[in-house]
């Protein structure tokens, strides 16, 4: 497609991945902008990322870039750092052979997943390597153009999400895609086509062969990219969350469970935060997800070993994130703040004396509050007058706050003690005789 028809300007396209791309056609070789930013151009939407391809191998790379590291065994990658910038350079992937799989160049395990995949081709076998059909388009900045592999910008027009190649047979080799299909069809409200989407259901056990980090590298892209609603939707009807949160299996037998409509209302107000250009936090979402199987597991233990309620609350604490941890990985800066949100439901109601107030300075208030909020909303009954409370509460004068206290103590049927005073320490004794 010449630039009359595909309308992307490199106006439109990052300083930092044009300055990549002259320079490997100047040391002659061919390098393109390829997949989401492509295919984001031709949308109208301002990429996030720009993706280069190019036939230097990852070696000739770094020779032409000193601002580059080679990351990766699977997928050997270089990435050129401008600052804050990092533009990501592959090497055109070329198809699987015996001989290559036996020098550990390209492997696949018995379940079909490449476990290792530096095998190099033409730009030709890297279209048929590419996932989806409108990832398979290639803009060139010597000559403007876009080289349209698979047909991309048809599913686009159509506005469907089409996977390349025979759909099983992808799916095995890297079972991600299963995700990534669900991610595009949310983000682009896009429609996935039968083809591509009727066998993952059947093929969603997968997901337990990939390593829990690279799980939660992909659940941030599903969930906080500002359509997780939608993409918690679709990930319930082909029967993707259940492997990646398997403490949910029972409430997800029933889509419109109280445990659905909490994590919907929470998908809801972060996917508002993130339209709006506020910040969010992983944390809260995970908080959210586990919430009713952390209160289920805390009443199960209570009842089984006699623990007092605090107790039992503590140890499921602990346990229902190691539980989890064994699918997706959740680094310890984001599990401290999930088990504070998670213990300030246990606080927030002890309201008497000074604990309100130093409630209020706790550094993840505002976060249990929130959480508090969201309860309320789909519990209703003490959740929803805590949240209530709480509300008033932090926003009443010191005058206003005190008569709060005074009355919920009166409430709770005692009376509001009196402060006690200090006493003075008395004045020592003199030993002389005078």
């Amino acid at each position: 497609m010449p630039r009359a028809e595909h309308g992307i300007s490199r106006e439109e396209i990052s300083d930092s991945a044009l300055k990549v791309l002259y320079r490997l056609n100047k040391a002659g070789f061919e390098s393109y902008l390829v997949g989401g930013c492509v295919r984001d151009l031709m949308l109208g939407k301002l990429p996030k990322d720009f993706d280069v391809v190019t036939n230097a191998t990852p070696e000739q790379i770094k020779g032409l870039f000193v601002n580059c590291r080679l990351i990766g065994r699977r997928f050997r990658l270089a990435h050129i750092v401008f600052g804050r910038e990092i533009i990501e350079v592959a090497t055109f992937r070329g198809h699987h052979s015996v001989d290559e799989s036996d020098n550990k160049l390209g492997q696949q395990d018995a379940q079909g997943q490449l476990v290792r995949d530096n095998v190099f081709g033409t730009i030709e076998e890297d279209a048929q390597r590419r996932d989806f059909t409108f990832n398979a388009m290639y803009y060139s900045v010597a000559d403007f153009t876009v080289t349209d592999f698979a047909r991309g910008r048809d599913a686009i027009s159509r506005r469907e999400v089409e996977l390349i190649g025979d759909p099983e047979t992808r799916y095995r080799e890297d079972p991600v895609r299963m995700l990534r299909a669900i991610r595009f069809a949310a983000k682009l409200d896009m429609t996935i086509t039968p083809r591509t989407g009727d066998p993952i259901p059947k093929l969603a056990h997968l997901l337990a062969n990939i390593p829990p980090a690279r799980l939660f590298e992909e659940t941030l892209k599903l969930f906080l990219g500002g359509a997780g609603v939608a993409t918690f939707t679709l990930l319930q009807q082909y029967g993707l969350l259940q492997p990646l949160f398997p403490q949910l299996s029972e409430a997800l037998k029933t889509p419109d469970s109280r445990e659905c409509q909490f994590i919907l209302r929470v998908l809801e107000n972060t996917d508002h935060r993130i339209n709006g250009n506020q910040r969010v936090t992983p944390a809260f979402l995970y908080a959210a997800f586990l919430w009713y199987p952390l209160e289920e597991h805390a009443q199960k233990l209570q009842a089984e070993s006699g623990l007092s309620h605090y107790d039992a609350f503590n140890i499921a604490v602990g346990e229902v994130i190691h539980r989890q941890v064994q699918r997706i990985m959740i680094p310890k800066r984001f599990s401290t703040v999930i088990r504070d949100i998670w213990m300030l439901q246990q606080r927030l109601p002890r309201r008497f004396g000074r604990r309100a107030f130093q409630l209020l300075t706790h550094p993840k208030f505002r976060a249990a509050y929130d959480f508090l909020c969201v309860r309320g909303e789909i519990e209703g009954g003490d959740p929803l007058e805590l949240a209530d409370w709480w509300t008033q509460f932090q926003h009443a004068e010191s005058g206003q706050q005190k008569k709060m206290l005074t009355a919920l103590r009166q409430q709770e049927g005692g009376t509001a003690r009196p402060r006690k005073r200090r006493r003075k320490p008395s004045a020592k004794r003199s030993d002389s005789n005078a």
